[in-house]
């Protein structure tokens, strides 16, 4: 039995991490550099009145510490309530909260920005309150609408 458990916890970590429907990550290309895909997107989650928490530059960071790295960009940003609600549910859930957007540039120079799907939460923290449920789903759609946004020249 414990041999079985461990096949399947192996299992589940091996396919839970691709990028096909589903998967806990999702990203989109952005027809924008990431310095314009980042001031985008902060311009947008200003005027949704989302609070912007920090925005952290990583290639600066690994710059100071005498290392090399392609532009990439972590922009934390939410909305208080909805994220206060979803950590009464489950105050794991703070654990993935704020709400992150990440932007790199590859090689080629093309700049993608990526994020959590929330629902992958619902597994994660055990979320099974409707309402929770819901929060998460307009968190889902919310993510994907945001970057689209900031995508777009």
């Amino acid at each position: 039995m414990k041999k079985l458990f461990l096949a399947a916890i192996l299992l589940l970590a091996l396919t839970g991490c691709d990028n096909k429907k589903g998967a806990f990550f999702e990203s989109v290309p952005s027809q924008n550099n990431l310095p314009t895909a980042v001031s985008k997107f902060l311009k947008i989650i200003k005027e949704k009145h989302l609070m912007h928490f920090a925005t952290i530059d990583h290639a600066a960071i690994a710059k100071k510490a005498g290392m090399d790295l392609r532009p990439e960009t972590v922009v934390l940003f939410g909305n208080p309530k909805m994220g206060t609600k979803l950590m009464e549910c489950n105050p794991s859930m703070g654990l993935d909260l704020p709400l992150r957007m990440l932007f790199t540039t590859d090689y080629e120079g093309k700049t993608t920005i990526s994020y959590t799907n929330p629902e992958y939460w619902t597994l994660k923290h055990n979320i099974k309150d409707k309402n929770c449920l819901g929060i998460i789903r307009n968190m889902h759609i919310m993510l994907q609408e945001l970057s689209k946004a900031a995508a777009k020249k």
